[in-house]
């Protein structure tokens, strides 16, 4: 039972990184812009957070600042996709490839050591116990004393839902998928919309990043997002962009992490287990193919 405790544990960790890129993801999802910038989002918003907690010795200050990274990328991202119509995918893919070249240079240039940063001056997000949660057993080790971010998190996804279905913003921003010219004919800046989709995309990446290298574990390491940010675009497709449904699929994506995490320590190489959520990632875009063709089809 402790085990399976414990994997439990893990895969809330590790899915809420992707819950939140994919969260970000699922705004310009509905905008139809194809960003696969999130990797590079998250990244930057994961290498600040880590700087901005050693040097300010606050986790707060390590969110904030994480969060502004990834809104960083966003701009530059809505700049030459939106305002230049530079083709999404290629704009994102140099992101990218900015984002982990930038990252690595400025961890050697600045700290002189290759691979990670690891220091007791980086200040982790602190936990949080939930009290109605104290006196019942299973619940209390599995969803109580996570970093109280976690929560966050799912309050984000909720409100998201909110602001995506309930709010006439959210009307707008799905019709911009649909059929942007409409919108403008009603007055309605389509391409505002769409910027502002990009922005919250960047800051919610940003945001998982944080969690990543201040939650998750506390330290920086060179492209330690490693391919999450592409794990959350199937995420966003198998879910259609609904936010509670990104949630589900991001805690199957976190148990099979967590389940590889656990394997480790079983006496199989490394390797192996850290394969399983990207085998598990290429299922589940075959799937989602397969879905997507019989719709075609019908």
């Amino acid at each position: 039972m402790g085990l399976w405790i414990e994997i439990l544990r893990s895969s809330i960790l590790a899915a809420i990184p992707i819950a939140l890129a994919s969260l970000g993801g699922a705004f310009t999802y509905y905008t139809d812009v194809f960003n696969v910038a999130l990797e590079g989002m998250m990244l930057v918003g994961a290498f600040l957070a880590v700087i901005g907690s050693y040097f300010t010795g606050s986790w707060a200050m390590g969110l904030l600042v994480g969060a502004l990274g990834g809104l960083v990328i966003g701009i530059i991202f809505a700049l030459f996709a939106v305002y230049m119509g530079a083709d999404h995918f290629v704009t994102g893919m140099a992101l990218n490839m900015f984002a982990v070249g930038g990252t690595t240079f400025t961890l050697r240039r600045l700290f002189g050591i290759k691979g990670a940063l690891v220091s007791s001056r980086i200040v982790g997000i602190p936990s949080w116990n939930i009290p109605l949660l104290s006196k019942i057993p299973v619940l209390r080790e599995v969803i109580s004393g996570h970093p109280f971010a976690v929560y966050i998190a799912l309050l984000l996804i909720a409100l998201s839902h909110y602001l995506l279905f309930r709010t006439k913003w959210g009307l707008r921003l799905r019709a911009v998928g649909e059929d942007a010219q409409v919108l403008d004919s009603l007055g309605v800046s389509s391409r505002r919309i769409k910027t502002l989709s990009i922005l919250g995309s960047g800051i919610l990446c940003g945001f998982g990043g944080a969690f990543l290298s201040l939650g998750y574990v506390a330290l920086f390491a060179e492209g330690m997002t490693s391919g999450r940010g592409w794990i959350a675009l199937s995420v966003i497709n198998v879910s259609r962009g609904r936010p509670w449904g990104l949630l589900l699929v991001s805690l199957v994506f976190g148990f099979f992490e967590g389940l590889g995490m656990s394997l480790q320590g079983m006496g199989l190489a490394p390797q192996f287990p850290q394969m399983i959520p990207y085998i598990i990632t290429i299922v589940a875009v075959y799937v989602y193919s397969r879905r997507e063709r019989r719709v075609k089809a019908a």
